[in-house]
This record gives C-alpha cells, structure tokens and sequence, in this order.
C-alpha cells in the first residue's frame, strides 16, 4: 500500500475507534445527571477527565491528520513523522487509561494547578497522567514543527502567510490550505510549548517539592488548551477550503482578504484565551478587557471570511452533493452557531452569569460536535470514496446527515437551555434548586443516542470502503 495512503487510513482507524468510546462516556455522564445510573456518580469525574481529555486529543490529531494530507499535495510528505505522532498518541491513550480506570484521576482535562496532587486519587494516578500529556505533547509538536519544515521547503514563512498578496502580488499561487495550516501550526508550536513550560512546572513540585504560582499556571494551561482547541478548528477549515472547490466545480484561491483574515487570526487568537480567567479577580484588569476584545475580534475574520466563501462557493454552483460535501456545509454551520455561543458566553457582562453552567459545554459542544466532528469525518469520507468510487447510497446519506443534525441539535439545545436557567457544569447530580437539569440531562440523552445511531450508520459505510481502499494497495 502507499505509504501516504496507509498513514491517513491508520489515523482514520484511530478517531473511528476512540469517538464512539468517547461519546459514550458523555452520554454516561448525561445519563447521571439524569439520575438514571443509580450508584455510578463515583465514575462520573473520572469519565469527565477521559472523555475531555480525549475528545480534544482526538479531534487534534484528526485534524492535523487530514490537513497533512491535503497540504502533501502542495509541499510532499513526511510519513515517519505521522507515524511518531500516531506512537505518541496511542502510548497517551493508554497511559490515560491506566490512571482513569485503574487510579480514578479525574482533574478534567484541563488539569489545572494544584488539583492533580490535591485530589482522592492515588499520587501514581496524577504521574501517569502527567506522563500521558507529555508523551502526546512531545509527540505532536515534533509533528507540527516537522510540517512546518515541510511547508518552508516549497514556501518562503511569507509566501505561506500569503503576506505577498497583502502587498498586491499575485504570485507565487500559494492554496488557502497552506496558507491556513501555516497559521495553525505556529499557534500549534506556541501552544504546545506552554503545555510543555506547565508540565515541567509540575514535574518540578512533584520531584523537588518547589510550588508553582497558581495564576500563572492556569493562564499557561489555558492558553496551551484554548489555543489547540480554535487550531484544530482552523486545520478543519483548511481542509474545506481545499476540498469543497472539488464538489462545486469552481476554485477557491487566496487573495489579499483571505491572507488579511487569517494573518490576524494568528495575532489575535492568542490572547483570546484570556475570557476564561474574569473570574480572578487578581488577574489584571487590562488582560481582561484584552480577553474580551480579543475574544470579539479573533472570531470574525475567519467565520465571516470563510462562511461567505463558501456560500459564495455553492451559490448557483452544479453542486456534487455527497454525504462528504453535505457534512462539509453543515460543519461551516455548526462552526458558527457555536462561535456565535462562544462570543457571548466572551462578553464579561454574561459570561459572569453563564461561566459556571452549562452554557460553556454547549457552545463547545456545538463547534466540535456539529463542526470539527463533520469536518474531519467528511474529509476521511471522501478520501476514502475518491479511492474507491464506491456508488453512494441516497439513503444513507440522507440517514446519516438527518440523524446527525437532529440528534445532535436536540442534545445541544439542552446544554444551552440549562445553562441559561442557570444550571452549573461539572455537577454530576442536582440539588433541588436546578431540578430541571435533571430533566434536560434525560432528554439530551435520547438526542445523544440518534446522533450516535447516526455515527453507525455513517461508521458501517465508511469501513466499507476503508476495507476496500486497505485492499487496494
């Protein structure tokens, strides 16, 4: 088999085995603050960390699996490095099983200072799962630092910023895709790297008993998830850029607003961070206006860039409307209905009613379910039809894309209507004050379950064919 194409098989492998898994911890998780699991609240902080943890891993690494790919066909390859990437992130996911299920650590994902030494679980438990970062850490910034020498091999870095056609230039013709991946993975490198300044910071209290200052690392832990986050988001995107062209018949080239919007992108987004710390109050006041404005600006010029080229794109186009390019619009879509709960849950006006409920897990909900979720399962869809030309089912298509909208709307809706009547996040079971959480948590359950019912369907029709493009060598 060729080795590119054996690579993006083996990574679609991954996220089809780990996202059913994953889904079903958060469909546990509902299932308890829904009083249905009778003496299973114990599992739930657990299954939290597990599940946080591995939906944003999962969905990184998607993401940078298939923007590989796409940008290959402009810059080569380096397989060995995937291949680095996809060892460090299956020895992650084992580590973060062992101290989940064997020692219950249950920080959440995001892990932040001094918790993972403070809790019930065993200190072995906390170690494992710093190791589990790291290993996953090292290996996906090897990863994004070893495509950025790919990239500069064919491109000058303002070549594949598209700095040339800010200044009025036409050439060289560098594809949106490039242009959007170089962006993601230098905000990649920086984020990684303050992973890695927080992991050594707790390798350091853990091994010489020297205590960190807890601000300062929860603005780097912020900073390293919030930021990986939003580029996976971005490497999604510029794989749609790349691919929906194929669909509508009609290209889709860089220009001075594409290279303007994504360029401010990579100035911006940094700092957007920030909104997750108003409650700090020692935190200082400028950064939290900072986080607001930057919250604000760093979601415009790539949502309305991108959102009116596309429907630039497929307006009036002979449009190929396959189940590919159906999860493709709807991504877009679901991109911005969760930036638009994002920007307000941004504003510190709300976001100091909304923070501690359920509205935070709806909006990234929604930008990950309904947008990177569609983005990296419809580009390993179509990778995997343009190798075998296996005629699409009507039906299917039609099933899965109805079951993931309805299912997957009906689940979010409940996030977003317990959060605004304020019923608080992380609480694996209500008090009587917010009830009702209870009872939306039921009905996000059974949305839960048909968007699952559409994942098989979509998963039975995608082994299909990945079966038969293993085959083909």
């Amino acid at each position: 088999m060729h080795e590119m194409k054996k690579v993006t098989l083996g990574w679609m492998a991954i996220v089809l085995v780990l996202f059913p898994i994953l889904l079903l911890l958060g469909i546990f998780m509902r299932a308890v603050q829904a009083n249905g699991l009778a003496n299973a609240e114990e599992w739930f902080y657990p299954f939290m960390t597990l599940h946080g943890v591995g939906m944003v891993g999962v969905w990184y690494v998607g993401a940078m699996a298939c923007a590989e790919r796409v940008i290959a066909r402009y810059t080569g390859s380096n397989d060995g490095l995937s291949y680095v990437a996809m060892g460090g992130t299956v020895a992650g996911v084992v580590l973060l099983l062992v101290c989940v299920l064997g020692g219950k650590f249950a920080s959440g994902w995001y892990f932040l200072y001094p918790l993972p030494f403070k809790g019930t679980w065993p200190i072995w438990s906390a170690t494992t799962f710093l190791l589990a970062m790291t290993v996953m850490g090292a290996a996906w910034l090897v990863w994004s630092l070893g495509l950025l020498v790919g990239i500069a091999r064919k491109y000058s870095l303002s070549h594949a910023l598209g700095w040339h056609y800010i200044g009025g230039a036409t050439e060289p013709d560098v594809p949106p895709a490039v242009i959007i991946t170089t962006v993601s993975l230098l905000a990649a490198v920086a984020s990684l790297l303050a992973g890695v300044v927080v992991l050594v910071f707790f390798f350091v209290e853990l091994l010489f008993g020297i205590r960190s200052d807890a601000l300062l690392m929860k603005n780097l832990t912020f900073f390293f998830g919030h930021v990986l986050v939003n580029l996976s988001l971005y490497l999604g995107v510029a794989v749609i850029y790349d691919v929906l062209p194929e669909y509508a018949g009609r290209p889709w080239k860089a220009n001075k607003i594409v290279a303007i919007s994504w360029n401010s992108v990579l100035a911006i987004v940094l700092m957007a961070y920030a909104h997750h710390l108003y409650m700090d109050f020692v935190q200082p006041t400028s950064l939290q206006y900072l986080g607001q404005i930057a919250s604000y600006a760093s979601s415009l010029p790539p949502a309305v860039v991108t959102i009116f080229g596309a429907l630039t794109l497929v307006f009036h186009a002979k449009m190929r409307w396959t189940l590919a390019s159906g999860m493709f619009f709807l991504a877009l879509m679901g991109w911005a209905i969760g930036g638009v709960g994002a920007v307000i849950d941004s504003t510190i006006a709300v976001n100091a009613k909304f923070h501690n409920t359920l509205w935070v897990p709806a909006h990234f909900h929604t930008y990950m379910l309904e947008g990177l979720v569609l983005m990296v399962l419809g580009y390993f869809y179509h990778y995997v039809q343009e190798h075998t030309r296996i005629p699409e089912s009507g039906l299917v298509r039609i099933l899965t894309l109805g079951l993931f909208v309805i299912g997957g709307y009906g689940f979010l809706a409940t996030f977003y209507l317990s959060g605004a009547n304020s019923v608080p996040r992380r609480f694996a079971t209500y008090p009587a004050e917010v009830a009702h959480g209870a009872t939306d948590s039921a009905v996000g359950v059974m949305f839960a379950a048909l968007f699952l019912l559409g994942l098989v369907v979509f998963t039975a029709s995608a082994l299909r064919r990945w079966f038969r493009a293993s085959s083909d060598g």
